[in-house]
C-alpha cells in the first residue's frame, strides 16, 4: 500500500511541474532571408516601405504569415534609420530552420554562420556567388559594417532607395567573397557602380537585399 501510495504521490508531483513550469520549445521558422529576386527597377525599391512591403509579399508566396518584416536597409540624411536598428533582436534561422545568428551583436560581430549556404532565399534556394553564372553576390544594404548607417554626406543608399540612375549603394557578399575594400563582409563590401538594374547586375547583383522577422 506505501509503494502504491508514493507512485502516486510522484507522478501527481511530475504532473503539476508539468503544469506549473511548461516546456519551452524555440520558434525556428523561417525569419531570416536573401529576397530571390529584386523589384525589377534597379535600387529604387520604393524607399523603406516598399522594400519592406517587397519581403512581406515574398515571405507570405513561401507560405510565412504572422510575421512583421523589415528588409535590411539603412538611409541616410536627418531623419537616416541604420539596418541594425530596423530588425528585432533575434534570433533568426533561414528557410531551413538553421540559426544565422542569436542576436545583433552576433549577426555583426560573430557572423560565421552567414555562409553562402545559409543564406537562402524564401524558397530555400542558394543565390549565386562569384563562382557562378550568372554572379548575383553584391545584395544592398546601404550600410557599414556594424549595421550603422553612413553619415559622411556621400549617396550610399542610391538616394534612400528611390533612386535608379546616378549614384550608388553600399552592398555586402553574401558569399564572403570577392573585390572591395572588404570583400569577406556580407554586409558592407563595396559600393555599387550606380542604381540601375542594368548597373547593379554588371558589377554581380540583382537589386536583392536581406529580409528580416521581427517577432
Amino acid at each position: 500500500m506505501t509503494r502504491i501510495r508514493t507512485r502516486s504521490l510522484c507522478g501527481a508531483v511530475a504532473l503539476a511541474m508539468a503544469v506549473t513550469f511548461p516546456v519551452l520549445t524555440q520558434d525556428n521558422e523561417m525569419s531570416f532571408f536573401i529576397t530571390s529576386a529584386g523589384n525589377g527597377s534597379g535600387a529604387n525599391l520604393g524607399g523603406l516601405e516598399g522594400a519592406d512591403a517587397h519581403c512581406s509579399m515574398l515571405a507570405s508566396a513561401a507560405g510565412s504569415s504572422g510575421k512583421t518584416w523589415r528588409a535590411y536597409l539603412s538611409t541616410q540624411g536627418s531623419n537616416g534609420v541604420s539596418a541594425r536598428d530596423r530588425i528585432g533582436s533575434g534570433p533568426w534561422f533561414n528557410s531551413e530552420g538553421v540559426q544565422i545568428a542569436g542576436s545583433v551583436d552576433e549577426l555583426h560581430y560573430s557572423n560565421a554562420a552567414l555562409t553562402k549556404e545559409t543564406q537562402l532565399d524564401e524558397n530555400g534556394k542558394i543565390t549565386n556567388g562569384r563562382t557562378d553564372t550568372p554572379n548575383r553576390h553584391d545584395i544592398l544594404t546601404g550600410t557599414q559594417l556594424d549595421g550603422s548607417r553612413f553619415a559622411d554626406g556621400e549617396d550610399h543608399t542610391c538616394s534612400n532607395w528611390t533612386g535608379a540612375g546616378d549614384g550608388s549603394a553600399q552592398v555586402g557578399h553574401h558569399d564572403r567573397t570577392g573585390g572591395g575594400p572588404v570583400p569577406s563582409s556580407w554586409n558592407s563590401a563595396h559600393g555599387s557602380r550606380g542604381c540601375t538594374q542594368a548597373n547593379l547586375e554588371g558589377t554581380g547583383g540583382a537589386g536583392k537585399f536581406y529580409c528580416f522577422a521581427t517577432n
